[in-house]
């Protein structure tokens, strides 16, 4: 008897290890490094062990084709920048969105990958240019949205505000900036800072402005954003 519920509960463990979200938390840069990566990675595995999913974390594009992206349910481009995907690695990615798989990008994932249109209609807009770091209001937009709806309705914080260009007709756009209520701004009436879309095969691809800051990664508000997003990506 002792035997069989020993095995009972190995198949239990098994079952529930398989099931457990994975995602990959991927933070190569070619340019510019943020110095908050680390404090970055370190909030993102503290959420795993706080919401029950899996972090792996990888600092080299090469990942992309040394393992198969489809055991991961989320990939998470974290203050990534510049150029960092070959072409090779660029299929094995885009193949990944294409078998149902989901993105989310954090702050300068906006600002990497400019010669791949593919890439820059996932992402939703590319970076183009940000003031000095200084204190801005937030709009929630979609303030029904389980994203945001921990938010307050005009949220003011401290961060380092991307300008875009490019940007996606579409976008379901979860915040935006007042560009009255800081120095800088350059979309205008018009100034999405962090947005969803469905992409065409199933998944979703999310996005999120915020996260320059070291502080950003220890700031309860911004952390439930993260959490959240992380869910809803993963939530099919």
């Amino acid at each position: 008897m002792r035997l069989f519920f020993t095995l009972l509960f190995t198949i239990f463990a098994l079952n529930s290890t398989n099931s457990q979200t994975k995602v990959l938390i991927f933070c190569e840069t070619d340019g510019f490094v943020h110095d908050s990566i680390e404090a970055g990675i370190q909030a993102l595995q503290q959420l795993g062990r706080q919401d029950n999913f899996q972090t792996v974390v990888s600092r080299d594009s090469r990942f992309f084709l040394e393992n198969d992206l489809d055991q991961y349910d989320l990939i998470i481009f974290l203050n990534t920048t510049g150029d960092i995907l070959n072409p090779e690695e660029q299929m094995q990615f885009q193949n990944y969105m294409d078998n149902g798989g989901n993105f989310f990008g954090i702050h300068s994932a906006a600002d990497t990958e400019y010669d791949w249109k593919w890439y820059g209609d996932l992402v939703g807009a590319y970076f183009d240019g940000h003031p000095e770091v200084q204190q801005a209001e937030i709009i929630v937009e979609m303030p029904d949205h389980v994203t945001v709806e921990h938010l307050p309705r005009n949220w003011e914080r401290t961060d380092e505000w991307y300008n875009y260009k490019n940007i996606n007709k579409g976008l379901n756009v979860l915040l935006s900036l007042n560009e009255d209520s800081y120095e800088g701004g350059k979309n205008g009436n018009f100034h999405p800072i962090a947005w969803y879309q469905n992409y065409i095969a199933g998944g979703k691809a999310v996005y999120t402005g915020l996260g320059h800051t070291i502080e950003s990664y220890s700031e309860s508000n911004f952390l439930e954003h993260l959490s959240r997003c992380i869910s809803f990506a993963v939530s099919g």
